[in-house]
């Protein structure tokens, strides 16, 4: 029971720092463009907002429509809860295999597309078109990085990754470094950051994420809204914690859990600000340019595999 209460914890807390992540993304890209911004809490005042709002649908609008929000939301939760956060021994590490969270994701961007093609704009159309061509080509990049990190650890499982990445010490081995370049690429694409997407912006010519959620309102687009925040933190831990691996409790120990719980949220705050500076030094691509850069991606992925069968195997 203990095991369960952390993980309920664990949960909990991820979900409530998720839209804190993403305002310190947007405080620190205000601060290197030298503009005031808001503060890294705006997001929670614009989800207590959006949930004193009316939700306004289209009469046209299939059920679909409205379960969506709840669906994906939903969906986002289960499949950040199982990841190796604070410890790798909390029993919701079984559902921690690589096969299992990418069909979390790929079920909640299917039931986004429904939605956005649901009411039958041009917009969300556009941007579940664009939304499933880019995930056609994420996915089997970030399913070749995670089978290369199984390779190395002779396990699917996140939290057998992590204990052993984290029991193995610092080593610079090539099929690991291939791979951690390929899931930074791929986590910029999946949460829709630049150069791929640009969320500040609604220009109809480039948005995706935002094409599909033009139509939602009140308690709807707060789900949507905080569902995206939470991808983008689970993206956020799912690199740290296998690049910088160390200080993830491997004990249920509340002591260890709370040291965990620190040295994670110091990771995010540091690869918060990586992403802010990656933002500002950088413009967005041309959507047709995307598939060369998850192209890129999935080469990562492959030489990171061709390498641990080449030079790591004995």
């Amino acid at each position: 029971m203990t095991g369960w209460f952390f993980a309920i914890i664990q949960t909990f807390c991820v979900v409530l720092f998720a839209p804190f992540l993403a305002g310190w993304v947007k405080w620190m890209k205000c601060k290197l463009q030298n503009r005031q911004g808001p503060a890294p809490w705006q997001p929670y005042r614009d989800l207590l907002r959006l949930s004193r709002k009316q939700v306004v649908v289209a009469d046209i609008a299939s059920p679909i429509f409205r379960m969506a929000p709840y669906i994906v939301f939903g969906i986002t939760v289960v499949a950040a809860s199982a990841l190796p956060i604070f410890s790798t021994q909390l029993p919701t590490a079984a559902l921690a295999d690589v096969i299992v969270l990418v069909g979390f994701l790929a079920l909640a961007r299917f039931f986004l597309a429904l939605a956005g093609m649901d009411v039958g704009t041009s917009f969300g159309g556009m941007g579940s078109s664009r939304e499933v061509t880019l995930s056609s080509l994420a996915e089997p990049a970030l399913l070749m990085a995670f089978f290369t990190l199984a390779m190395n650890m002779s396990s699917t499982n996140l939290s057998s990754v992590v204990f052993h990445l984290s029991q193995s010490g610092f080593t610079l081995a090539p099929s690991l470094i291939f791979t951690f370049m390929a899931l930074v690429l791929i986590g910029v694409a999946e949460t829709g950051r630049i150069p791929i997407d640009n969320p500040a912006t609604h220009l109809e010519l480039t948005m995706i994420h935002e094409a599909m959620i033009l139509e939602y309102s009140g308690r709807h687009l707060l789900l949507m809204e905080w569902a995206s925040m939470l991808k983008l933190t689970l993206y956020s831990i799912l690199i740290v914690n296998l690049i910088l691996p160390w200080g993830v409790a491997n004990t249920l120990i509340p002591q260890d859990m709370v040291i965990g719980a620190a040295s994670v949220v110091a990771k995010l705050l540091v690869l918060g600000l990586l992403l802010a500076i990656s933002e500002t030094m950088q413009a967005k691509m041309r959507l047709f340019r995307a598939p060369q850069y998850l192209g890129m991606a999935f080469i990562f992925s492959l030489l990171g595999m061709m390498s641990h069968i080449i030079l790591e195997v004995q």
